[in-house]
């Protein structure tokens, strides 16, 4: 089975670039496919953030994509147009030359080319972020200009050329999936964690960790307004945040507007595995979620977990009152309520722990990869290796 991975890049730290450097891997490592991962931005010796297979071949096009904002409107608009048909004629004659049996578009950069690259191969899109967040990204916070070219023609667009061209749509959650309604067909297959545990959660640390990029769609301001009404009654435990992003002065500011205490924000660690095993419990406070690998890690590690039952990711993994608790999403009073009894019952949190570490079993590496397998063999009615 020959199979290529087209991607914007394997140099960002995102979680879609950990995901497709663990499965492309997986494919060559275990089921000895032959894998390619077509990296559309990257240059040459730009290294990849996350390991590779050495059996794994990479291409990097170095499409120069950043060169649209050295300009202004609308002419932005055309070097965004001829920098998108140089991209597909690179990556169509890099694809002819490879002949791959199946084409996987990662996420959203370039899925729209991608489908519609004419090769033998099937095609499939591969969601790593939920619709919704999709469309709110492309609308985005943009000039007027680009704001009427997305909303008016590119948004319906792009999603109309994935439902008639790409073979399937794959996303990670199951509400996602019907999104997807005129789409040729659509499978759901979740993401996983290969993440070494060493240590486990306890209760005792009294820590409270919240992973990700410090942006909007995060809603950590809701978190911090939380914090407010739990704290006060509180003040053995604390708060810390691990990561980076364009609202770190802004969340800085309003930890010092409300008078918080108990709260800190550390950036990205590479050993947040320690740090998920010094913690008790984990928040998710996002608007909208794909299908989060900071909850899969977290109850990895035997960790409660709490999160607003946004769309669509933290219902695919949470299961309420089991290895968690699901909070009404924006019930502010809520969530408070729930993290507080956590907090304070350390018999309610040794039984959802308890929970996390079995609810971990159904997504293995293992089992996720067969789920690609079958899908792979299906399109091109191979038998199983």
């Amino acid at each position: 089975m020959r199979i290529v991975y087209v991607t914007e890049t394997m140099v960002s730290s995102g979680g879609t670039e950990k995901m497709l450097s663990e499965k492309a891997s997986y494919l060559v490592d275990v089921f000895g496919y032959d894998v390619t991962i077509i990296s559309c931005t990257q240059i040459a010796g730009q290294t990849n953030t996350f390991p590779l297979s050495q059996n794994v071949k990479q291409i990097n096009l170095a499409i120069p994509y950043y060169r649209q904002y050295h300009y202004g409107y609308p002419k932005r608009l055309l070097v965004k147009w001829e920098t998108n048909q140089a991209l597909k004629k690179l990556l169509t004659k890099t694809i002819h030359q490879i002949d791959p049996d199946i084409v996987i578009g990662v996420a959203r950069f370039a899925a729209d080319i991608v489908t519609t690259i004419k090769c033998r191969a099937k095609k499939i899109i591969e969601c790593h972020e939920a619709r919704p967040f999709i469309m709110a990204d492309m609308e985005g916070n943009r000039a007027l200009v680009s704001r009427l070219y997305t909303n008016l023609i590119m948004k319906k667009r792009y999603f109309r050329i994935i439902e008639r061209h790409a073979d399937v749509v794959v996303t990670l959650t199951e509400g996602d999936s019907h999104l997807w309604k005129k789409a040729r067909y659509v499978e759901v297959i979740p993401n996983f964690s290969t993440m070494v545990v060493g240590t486990m959660a306890n209760y005792k640390s009294k820590r409270i960790i919240a992973v990700g990029r410090l942006s909007a769609e995060k809603g950590y301001d809701r978190l911090l307004k939380i914090w407010k009404k739990v704290s006060p009654q509180h003040q053995d435990w604390s708060l810390e945040f691990f990561g980076d992003g364009k609202l770190r002065n802004m969340l800085t500011n309003m930890i010092h507007d409300l008078q918080l205490q108990n709260v800190s924000i550390n950036p990205p660690t590479p050993h947040i595995s320690e740090e998920y095993a010094k913690s008790s419990i984990c928040v998710i406070t996002s608007h909208f979620e794909g299908f989060s690998l900071v909850l899969l890690e977290a109850i990895k590690h035997g960790i409660p977990c709490i999160a607003f039952n946004c769309p669509f990711g933290p219902a695919s993994i949470i299961k309420d009152d089991i290895c968690g608790f699901l909070i009404k999403d924006n019930d502010i009073e809520q969530y408070a309520q729930k993290l507080s009894l956590l907090m304070d019952r350390e018999d309610i949190w040794k039984s959802l722990s308890e929970g996390a570490i079995k609810r971990d079993a159904d997504f293995s590496v293992d089992s996720v990869m067969k789920h690609w397998k079958r899908l792979f063999e299906d399109l091109t009615h191979t038998k199983s290796i």
